[in-house]
């Protein structure tokens, strides 16, 4: 399976809406479609900071051992990301690891800068009273990421992917 990543466009008008302008596939050449990554991470394609992240953790990721997948793209497939739903994904952050296990909250971007090379600023999270503080702070942000980025609620957003099929659709 080929993971899609966000593309950034620049030069962009800064009163356009912060979306992906295209998604390519992101694979080094030494890694094949079916060689999965060390780490999968589950990011929001409409979230300017997450965009930033990705970015800068794309940059980095040398060796081609994350994949990004943008959760906010229309055909984004729970089934194949270990059932983890866009609502679920869009609360708070997920990532995959090659091995299946779901990573959430500070322990995504702990896994993350250790893959790159920079472990150590992440490291002190292990530690019983930073990792609560930094648990707490990431909870905090989670909650406030939508309003904080411009964007619409998580029930707005999910109004219109969340909703079950009725049943003169289903057939």
């Amino acid at each position: 399976m080929t993971e899609w990543t966000c593309s950034l466009q620049r030069g962009a008008a800064r009163d356009q809406a912060p979306v992906c302008c295209r998604l390519v596939p992101f694979r080094t050449p030494s890694m094949s479609a079916s060689t999965p990554a060390d780490l999968t991470l589950l990011f929001d394609g409409g979230c300017p900071l997450c965009l930033r992240e990705v970015h800068f953790l794309r940059r980095r990721d040398r060796d081609g051992r994350m994949a990004f997948v943008d959760i906010d793209a229309s055909d984004y497939d729970p089934d194949l990301h270990q059932g983890v739903s866009y609502r679920e994904a869009m609360g708070r952050i997920h990532a995959i690891t090659g091995d299946g296990t779901i990573l959430r909250d500070v322990a995504v971007f702990r896994e993350a800068y250790r893959l790159i090379g920079l472990g150590w600023i992440y490291a002190p999270t292990r530690w019983p009273l930073i990792g609560t503080l930094a648990d707490w702070a990431y909870r905090v942000w989670a909650a406030r990421r939508l309003q904080v980025t411009g964007r619409q609620s998580l029930e707005v957003l999910c109004a219109d992917r969340c909703q079950p099929l009725r049943v003169d659709q289903a057939g």
